[in-house]
């Protein structure tokens, strides 16, 4: 249960202020569909996360295990400090919008998620949580809906959450989340 509440929180944090957020906004903007966009965020984040997940857990096996609550504290130190770093807006929908609304959240939030820190979050947590494939799936679980939690709001309420979100301090929230995950993870180690 703490892989799926951790990963959960991580995420749904992390991504406040996010560029897949801003997407998130521009295709309601777009389409108008918020059903369907949420539908392709969903099939989207599941494949970009359960890839990431996979990743981290491969990894999580390979390293020596007394490195790796070192490495998984300087990348959740890493990812505080990229959190207080705001994300652009890319107004370019490219090639993709000609395939509707569904296509186009999946093939735009699966390409933006890529090296994304909530894709990187989702890597270390699923490292952090290798032991088991039941781990590894809750932390799938739970990135998925922290990146839901997070996106679904801005995609049924749009343009009015976003002049009302003090993102700035939704970033600060997120860097004391990972600076406070980088030091726990070396305190239990």
């Amino acid at each position: 249960m703490e892989a799926f509440i951790s990963s959960t929180l991580a995420v749904t944090i992390a991504e406040i202020g996010d560029k897949t957020q801003l997407l998130a906004l521009f295709l309601i903007s777009r389409y108008g569909r918020p059903w369907v966009i949420t539908a392709g965020v969903l099939v989207a984040t599941l494949l970009n996360h359960a890839l990431s997940a996979w990743l981290g857990a491969w990894l999580g096996h390979l390293i020596p295990a007394e490195w790796i609550p070192w490495i998984i504290s300087a990348s959740f130190l890493a990812v505080a400090i990229w959190t207080l770093i705001p994300d652009k807006e890319d107004e370019n929908t490219g090639p993709f919008e000609k395939y509707g609304a569904f296509i186009a959240t999946c093939v735009l939030f699966f390409l933006a998620e890529i090296a994304d820190k909530t894709q990187v979050a989702t890597v270390i947590l699923a490292a952090k949580y290798s032991e088991t494939l039941w781990m590894t799936t809750c932390v799938i679980a739970g990135t998925t809906l922290g990146m839901l939690l997070a996106n679904v709001p801005v995609i049924f309420a749009g343009r009015w959450l976003m002049e009302r979100l003090p993102l700035d301090w939704a970033r600060k929230g997120a860097f004391v989340l990972f600076l406070i995950l980088a030091i726990v993870t070396l305190i239990r180690s």
